[in-house]
């Protein structure tokens, strides 16, 4: 019983863990771009100020399902730099460097370009041949 309703649930289940980790990821983006929800720490460089575009704006793309695969792609990579260039060399372990979240990030973004969107996303409205 439980194997067929996880089965039936999982694509429902997949959109609300893409639309879920795009608004976690899009704060990251809005703090190093406005402010918010509190001020960025650091000062803001061009490489920070990009960092952030691509969280706000590529955050916004995965949360409505719109060329999932492409910038899902994009952002697992963007993590994986951002691990390892602003993580990695404070210390080896990710719960002492503050990494973990950008880890996280770079696998639930990788896991989505093989899963895609889930039914809940522009992206599957499109291929269904519905107007959007």
């Amino acid at each position: 019983m439980f194997a067929a309703a996880s089965t039936r649930w999982a694509p429902y289940v997949l959109s609300i863990l893409r639309i879920m980790s795009a608004l976690l990821f899009i704060a990251h983006g809005t703090m190093k771009l406005i402010g918010f929800p509190a001020a960025y720490p650091n000062p803001l460089t061009a490489l920070s100020a990009t960092a952030g575009g691509l969280e706000m704006f590529g955050g916004l793309l995965l949360a409505i399902g719109l060329f999932t695969r492409p910038v899902a792609f994009l952002l697992s990579g963007q993590m994986a730099v951002a691990y390892f260039m602003a993580h990695a060399p404070k210390s080896f372990y990710p719960v002492l460097n503050g990494g973990d979240a950008a880890i996280l990030f770079c696998f639930v973004f990788l896991y989505l370009v093989f899963a895609g969107p889930g039914p809940w996303s522009i992206d599957a409205m499109r291929a269904k041949g519905r107007p959007v």
